[in-house]
């Protein structure tokens, strides 16, 4: 629901005419925009979309040729054109639309995406004055530039700008700098795809996670191993890309299904065998290594 500043929550049909307002505006300044639903996610693809029998939108990773009106494809669906979105197509989506996102690489932009004052400290002390908009529990920092986007590049930091969206709080305060080679260090280089029957890097042998070093865990054997093969054939499976924020969300998620054992469990064997999973579809080894050591730490509820 939106907020009106004087009166209160606007009515669904009144929020989605601001909504619609403010992504013509944006449109205008050659950003492009997409509704989102409540929640800040994307409306879903229609019947004709779904499960990518259309071929996708062309210019996604992989180039299709579907030319479907609707609010498909999620970030893909983003555009310029006035006509379209405010088009009887997009028309339901307004209506029911919480919030307008932006496609940063669209707009030759970069989203440094800081989820909590930890991030925010660690921008303050590494990255050029930009201009920033604060969020719910951080801030964005926006700069003049487009990289491949990347989550969990850094405890609490995502990157957004190609193939990915930014939800629209607002135009911020500041001068926009351009992107700094400390942003682009961040995702550049850091994940790829292997060449056929070789690897970027590879790990040193290292001992497997058993019951004999979690003895102070409160989980069956069984339990801790079924997690730890689901999460490791979770990483196996990003074969084109995304393995190690992969990596990052599995050592997250596994670590805080132990923040209330009284230790040890044995969370640095089962982060070598998530690395090494990692490392085996090529992600290169620091990556690989930085971003489980993160994930542990904030599943643990740290901060790396």
């Amino acid at each position: 629901m939106t907020l009106d500043r004087e009166t209160g929550p606007l009515p669904a049909v009144e929020a989605g005419i601001v909504h619609l307002r403010t992504a013509l505006a944006l449109a205008a300044a050659h950003v492009p925009v997409l509704p989102l639903r409540e929640g800040k996610v994307p409306f879903g693809n229609c019947r004709a979309c779904a499960g990518g029998a259309c071929g996708g939108r062309p210019h996604m990773k992989t180039a299709g040729d579907c030319r479907c009106p609707a609010v498909c494809h999620g970030w893909a669906a983003a555009t310029t054109d006035a006509a379209l979105i405010a088009s009887s197509a997009w028309a339901r989506a307004w209506q029911q639309a919480g919030a307008v996102a932006y496609h940063p690489g669209g707009a030759g932009l970069t989203v440094v995406d800081l989820d909590n004052a930890q991030a925010v400290a660690w921008a303050r002390e590494t990255l050029p004055v930009t201009r920033t908009v604060r969020t719910t529990r951080g801030e964005h920092w926006l700069y003049r530039g487009a990289v491949r986007s990347a989550n969990s590049v850094r405890s609490g930091v995502d990157i957004k700008s190609r193939m990915a969206y930014a939800r629209w709080l607002g135009p911020g305060i500041g001068t926009m700098a351009e992107l700094p080679s400390a942003v682009r260090a961040l995702v550049e280089g850091e994940e790829t795809t292997p060449a056929r029957g070789r690897v970027v890097s590879s790990v040193p042998e290292r001992a497997v996670w058993d019951a004999a070093v979690a003895t102070g865990c409160r989980h069956t054997e069984r339990y801790v191993r079924t997690g730890l093969e689901r999460g490791v054939d979770m990483v196996r499976s990003r074969t084109e890309s995304g393995a190690g924020s992969q990596a990052f969300g599995v050592a997250r998620f596994l670590s805080a299904q132990h923040a209330q054992c009284p230790g040890p469990c044995g969370l640095d064997a089962m982060g070598w065998q998530i690395i090494a999973a990692a490392v085996s579809v090529g992600v290169p080894q620091a990556y690989a290594q930085r971003a489980v050591t993160n994930g542990l730490s904030t599943g643990m509820g740290r901060t790396a």
